[in-house]
């Protein structure tokens, strides 16, 4: 099954199924998370915004006149820091805590924890260092 351009396996679950696959082995992305929606942030003490929605996708693959196509839905998320233009945030995966690790644009590591009372405090990654991100609905 090929991978989306944004991490998730678009319909593992389904593909899984179909192949006899154990579901647990999918790597689908959850229904819902907790990152889902949009939250206010500061990014070393600067303000930002980020956001998260989950969106339908589909990918399809034909082999001479056989073709399959599989739906599925994956998170999307941007972010914007100080009021610069909304930037892809991507590769979103569950930590073992329930925190969150993803990518910004620039290809760095992000992540926040679980969020406690809807705020949430993590970290950002530039040029090997890494800076407080703290974000809260």
């Amino acid at each position: 099954m090929k991978t989306s351009k944004h991490g998730w396996r678009a319909g593992a679950v389904i593909a899984a199924a179909l192949c006899g696959t154990p579901l647990a082995l999918a790597q689908a992305p959850p229904a819902a998370g907790w990152w889902g929606g949009s939250w206010t942030c500061t990014i070393d003490g600067r303000p930002a915004r980020m956001a998260w929605t989950m969106v339908n996708v589909a990918e399809g693959d034909c082999e001479g006149s056989v073709c399959t196509q599989v739906a599925g839905a994956e998170w999307r998320g941007k972010f914007s820091d100080n009021g610069s233009r909304w930037v892809p945030l991507t590769n979103p995966r569950r930590g073992s805590r329930g925190g969150l690790y993803f990518n910004h644009a620039d290809g760095n590591r992000w992540f926040l924890p679980r969020p406690i009372d809807s705020r949430t405090k993590g970290w950002t990654t530039w040029q090997g260092q890494r800076y407080p991100l703290s974000c809260r609905r």
